[in-house]
């Protein structure tokens, strides 16, 4: 093996070199892992695309960044060299997630300085354009880093070697576990020139400032690294062995020539047994993962719907606030617990059992836990269901009573469609009438009645504002321009005047303006979970008031009856109840999902790597990463395919699609038949070692062909 020795002193029996490349490891994954966190927050509420196309374009992405280590591979085994794969692909990934970041600026497109950009297409061609070259980067990337750092240690040094691939395991983890508690936190805060909004250019400007410090930091080990010349890649190898197999075996597919034992068998004229067997191994393998993207398809949704789920839901933790984006820190926490209890608690206790939980039973176990993870995500999704708020369709019309008044009221819906009593500054609810039929509303105060002639258009919601005074009632009709809840766990403010005078009213540092007496205002976005002052000032007189703690995902009317020397009096109506599903419900589908991948994912490694032979570990890694990308690319399908209405149902499909699966994976490992490579790598060096013996001439050529393939 050739190989570029640089100087490398040695720190505590290891190389010094791995430091760097550890260093640029948890850089690169605290960029990734933090892009990838807000990323369908950003394609929601920034490119303001539907939830739909957020988890399509997001599954599209992360299948891409899956699919590109193969070429990353060829790449640094036939051509440049790992070392500089790795540095080229860095720019290249650098340069993405500055695109990214430049891509969320508000201001890049807001000519008018009205808070959102005037050319949405503008943002989405570059984000485009930013996870492309992402993609490229990090997939092209992720199989050189870990096998280049093991290039860095002697041949004596094994046990160094198998340690470093653990530390280098945990800078992946704590990489993803701090960007994903760290980023979600910059996308809350509020920046920009012209006006506030979520943060996305910083959300995404952390991850590039780090993905340039892991270049740096790798670019800077440079004269220590001991770098091994590219030596042609064994995919291609196998890629050409199946090739010539299968046009061989088609021309010669005529009854006069005798079968083989097996296909691959007609390789054989061009390439020795050792790789045919080799590659029947690798195929073996290979066969099994067929079933697997179906899991992938599951466990990758953590960070589109089950992301989007946690926007419906109420993040109070008390004294924190949790993010939806933040819940995905669950997995990588869980991760960190559970590894270590499964290994040191749970095996020995099947084992003492005496229960033999062979690795293909241990993935048919991981595949199981993770159709039950979605059934619980349904069963949450049900209770969210059943909280969110009913709008009224296109011939419909919801009516909402609030009582200004210093007596009852009684209104009638004509001709009798109902009726309802609402008592002094109290409100009803959203009632749904049928447009066409509701011709006139009764309101009755005291001794007054007064009959009001409706003509509401479809599709809209109005509150009804009665104040009774002693001559007349007073009607105002206020149309309440919201279609859907508010989202992010942000609430909707406004404001009714219900002094004789006019008055100007801030709450926060929003400014409401000045209401005529019996007039609202628009409704304002607030952040959810927290208290504002709100400010009146009416005739040169300010009055003030600390609003009560809203929660999340709630609209308020809140009606201005007092502003004097004793200060502000007011009355609180819910127009939108706020989310009362806590967050934390979301725990039990995350802790499901986590141990279905400590028992899938680990042991699919272990299990590919103890059936595969020595110099083949990065065909199976290839095909490993292969099963992750399809999986991504099945959420695409099946979620547009199927066209489901309620996301409840949708997680079923999921959970009934990997279950079925499951029952064909468990057929197909019944009938495998585990093989030692190391046996049959042993038989092939004895007959190797047999024909020396024979004829020594013709072994060293048979080596020097070997060798040049």
């Amino acid at each position: 093996m050739a190989t570029i020795k640089g100087k490398s002193p040695s720190c505590f029996g290891y190389p010094l070199s791995i430091f760097f490349i550890i260093i640029n490891e948890f850089c690169e994954r605290f960029s990734y892992y933090g892009m990838r966190a807000v990323l369908v927050l950003y394609f929601k509420y920034f490119l303001q695309w539907d939830d739909n196309l957020s988890t399509a374009i997001y599954h599209t992405f992360v299948a891409l960044c899956y699919l590109t280590p193969i070429l990353g591979a060829i790449v640094a085994d036939s051509w440049l060299g790992k070392f500089k794969t790795i540095v080229s692909l860095s720019v290249v990934y650098a340069i993405g997630q500055a695109v990214m970041s430049v891509s969320s600026i508000n201001d890049l497109t807001d000519q008018n300085q009205d808070g959102s950009p005037d050319n949405i297409p503008v943002h989405i061609a570059l984000s485009m354009i930013g996870l492309i070259l992402i993609a490229l980067g990090t997939g092209g990337i992720k199989p050189c880093v870990s096998a280049f750092g093991g290039d860095q240690f002697e041949e004596d040094q094994d046990k160094q070697r198998s340690r470093f691939f653990s530390i280098f395991y945990l800078s992946i983890n704590a990489g993803s576990l701090l960007s994903t508690i760290i980023t979600p936190i910059l996308r809350a805060q509020e920046c920009g020139i012209h006006s506030k909004q979520r943060c996305y250019p910083l959300a995404f400007g952390v991850p590039a400032a780090l993905m340039a410090i892991a270049l740096v930091v790798f670019i800077a080990g440079s004269g220590m690294y001991k770098k091994v010349k590219p030596q042609g890649n064994i995919m291609v190898q196998v890629s050409k062995c199946i090739g010539f197999a299968i046009k061989n075996r088609f021309r010669h597919r005529s009854k006069e020539f005798p079968k083989r034992e097996h296909w691959l068998d007609w390789a054989s004229e061009k390439y020795d047994k050792r790789l045919i067997a080799q590659t029947k191994m690798v195929l073996k393998v290979l066969f099994l993962y067929i079933p697997l993207p179906m899991f992938w398809a599951l466990f990758d949704q953590q960070g589109s719907r089950w992301t989007l789920q946690a926007t419906t839901m109420d993040g109070n933790f008390g004294a924190i606030q949790i993010q939806p984006d933040q819940m995905q820190t669950v997995n990588p926490i869980l991760i960190i617990i559970m590894v270590p209890v499964v290994d040191a608690v749970i095996y020995p206790l099947i084992k003492k059992c005496k229960i033999n939980f062979t690795p293909l039973r241990k993935i048919t176990v991981g595949m199981f836990l993770a159709s039950l993870a979605f059934v619980a995500a349904a069963l949450v999704q049900v209770q969210i269901d059943k909280t969110l708020p009913v709008f009224p369709a296109a011939g419909q019309s919801q009516i909402k009573i609030i009582n200004l008044g210093t007596d009852s009221a009684s209104i009638k819906f004509e001709p009798e469609l109902g009726h309802v009593n609402v008592t002094s500054m109290g409100s009803t609810g959203y009632m749904i009438f049928e447009t066409s039929q509701l011709q006139s509303v009764s309101i009755t105060s005291g001794q007054i009645t007064k009959l009001d002639t409706t003509n509401l258009p479809g599709g809209k919601r109005h509150t009804l504002a009665v104040k009774n005074n002693e001559a007349d009632i007073v009607v105002k009709w206020l149309l309440d321009n919201v279609t859907s809840k508010p989202e992010e766990g942000n609430n909707l403010i406004r404001f009714i005047n219900n002094l004789p005078d006019p008055i100007n009213v801030t709450m926060g540092e929003t400014s409401f303006g000045n209401l005529a007496s019996l007039s609202d205002s628009n409704y304002e976005l607030f952040p959810g979970g927290r208290q504002d002052n709100i400010t009146v000032v009416r005739n040169s007189m300010t009055c003030s008031h600390i609003s009560k703690a809203f929660g999340f995902g709630s609209a308020y009317t809140i009606v201005i009856n007092e502003c004097s020397r004793d200060g502000l009096t007011v009355t609180y109506s819910e127009d939108i109840p706020p989310n009362t599903v806590h967050m934390a419900w979301q725990i039990p589908q995350y802790f499901i999902l986590t141990c279905a991948e400590v028992v899938f994912s680990v042991t699919g490694l272990e299990f590919s790597y103890s059936q595969a032979p020595s110099n083949m570990k990065a065909v199976l890694q290839a095909g490993w990463l292969l099963t992750v990308a399809v999986g991504n690319i099945i959420v695409l399908i099946v979620a547009g395919a199927s066209k489901l209405s309620e996301q409840w149902a949708e997680y079923v499909l999921f959970a009934a699609l990997l279950l079925a699966v499951c029952i064909i994976f468990a057929i197909m490992a019944y009938f495998y038949t585990y093989v030692d490579p190391n046996e049959i790598e042993a038989q092939f060096d004895e007959e190797e070692k047999n024909q020396v013996k024979k004829d020594p001439d013709l072994y060293e050529k048979t080596a020097e062909a070997d060798s040049q393939m």
